[in-house]
């Protein structure tokens, strides 16, 4: 289980969803459908981004020793498994 992904999928979401909607503003589309389409797209995109950044923090620490292979897990990490 990546629970670091977990702390970073909010942080990344509400990134996402602020940097469209303030590139929708300022390319001059003042409409509700800009909010909700940088809401949807930071909801849909949030918990990928976080896990790639996960990841690539984790293989940049050398500290980092994991206690499972990240590719031989799950798609949906079950809640006692060991950190990956």
């Amino acid at each position: 289980m990546d629970r670091l992904s977990l702390y970073l999928t909010l942080l990344s979401g509400s990134f996402i969803t602020g940097a469209i909607v303030i590139a929708g503003f300022s390319l001059g589309y003042y409409t509700v459908w800009t909010i909700v389409i940088g809401a949807v797209a930071g909801f849909l995109l949030a918990w990928p981004t976080s896990y790639m950044i996960s990841q690539r923090i984790k293989r940049q620490d050398p500290e980092w020793t994991p206690e499972a292979d990240p590719d031989e897990q799950p798609a949906i990490p079950r809640p006692n498994a060991p950190e990956v």
